[in-house]
């Protein structure tokens, strides 16, 4: 049987015994339910898949050395099926579990011994990984089979993964029901994507706050962003200028750059875009960080001084809630616009950059202000 095959009847099985648990043991039950709904860690259930589908692919391997450094004829890649296989599979069926492989987390890289009980992995929260190392030791010491808490794995992640679908769909359809009343105005906007901001794990955020802008207005502009990059992607690996790119409309040159942080820019910060902006292929026009944190004049004067020193390239500082407000007041007729595209570029992020939580949040917010209006 191949490893696909072998995920296929995985997922066949999970499907049938949906309403259904397939584990007896109670312990062993709640280790693995822990495992499954641990949101603000994804990286432990990704790990247990790939351990469990190398023990069903080759049944004499520990499914505790998922790493070839360990050597011996029990140890195997645990990356290679997660990157190989699982991958395919999590996509396939839209699981809720990180996108990226778990071996290149910093908690799992570089590991050269066996993943037993006895060792402790650093990683947050502790319990995590406690919990994922026992139920390894469970199918190592034969008191569960690989395959049946394989299926059960998959079976909570389905489930998991309708109930986010259900609750995106409940939101949703509340807020179309607001539909045809009075927009938000401009400052209650400000107002719904402030408290957005200032939720945890937020720092995607500002991207959208800009890319939105351009959504609604780029038309008008006759500007356009370019395609996001990944949350977690350097821009020297992309060979990209900053967060947010725009060009003017016909044509994929960069004329204005922005770029992102939730923190106060230094001049660290501007000296590291000088260098970006004299190594582009083509000269842009603005270099522009929007923070959402204190600006220091000294840093923002520093930034002004480039000006003639790179013949009309301009870098300047602005801030988050200042452009947002800027914006939503010079196109006051498309704030809904503004809006509805921040919202979809929220949602279709992956959830590797925004949280579903952080999703939800969203629309919760967005729910509750326009039930106020």
């Amino acid at each position: 049987m191949t490893v696909d095959e072998i995920l296929r009847g995985i997922h066949k099985r999970a499907a049938a015994t949906f309403n259904t648990t397939v584990i007896p043991d109670p312990i062993i039950r709640a280790r693995l339910d822990y495992v499954c709904r641990c949101t603000s860690n994804r990286s432990g259930v990704r790990l247990l898949m790939a351990c469990l589908l190398g023990k069903l692919d080759k049944p004499d391997i520990d499914p505790r050395k998922p790493y070839t450094e360990i050597g011996g004829a029990d140890s195997f890649s645990g990356r290679t099926y997660d990157e190989r296989y699982l991958t395919k599979f999590i996509n396939e069926h839209r699981l809720p579990v990180n996108q990226t492989t778990a071996f290149l987390t910093p908690t799992l890289r570089n590991i050269d011994h066996s993943l037993t009980t006895d060792r402790e992995l650093v990683g947050r929260p502790r319990e995590l990984y406690i919990k994922t190392l026992e139920l390894l030791e469970d199918v190592a010491k034969h008191r569960i089979a690989a395959d049946v808490l394989f299926v059960e794995t998959v079976r909570v992640l389905l489930q998991l993964r309708d109930e986010k679908l259900s609750r995106m769909a409940s939101l949703l359809e509340t807020l179309k029901r607001t539909e045809g009343a009075l927009p938000l105005s401009s400052e209650a906007i400000i107002t719904l994507i402030s408290q957005h901001l200032k939720c945890k794990n937020a720092s995607r955020l500002p991207v959208i706050v800009i890319a939105a802008a351009y959504e609604a207005a780029g038309v008008l502009l006759a500007e356009n962003a370019l395609p996001l990059n990944s949350h977690n992607a350097a821009d020297l690996q992309t060979g990209s200028l900053g967060d947010v790119e725009i060009c003017l409309v016909g044509d994929n040159s960069v004329v204005t750059a922005y770029e992102m942080k939730m923190r106060r820019i230094t001049q660290d910060d501007i000296d590291a875009a000088v260098i970006k902006i004299t190594r582009a292929p083509k000269r842009i026009h603005n270099y522009l960080f929007v923070t959402t944190d204190f600006i220091d004049p000294v840093v923002a004067e520093y930034a002004a001084t480039f000006y003639e020193k790179m013949d009309g390239v301009e870098i300047a500082i602005l801030d988050c809630i200042g452009f947002m407000r800027h914006f939503l007041h010079l196109f006051h007729r498309l704030r809904v616009s503004y809006l509805n595209a921040y919202q979809t570029l929220v949602l279709n992020e992956p959830n590797s950059a925004i949280s579903q939580t952080l999703k939800e949040a969203f629309l919760a917010l967005r729910q509750t202000a326009e039930s106020d209006e």
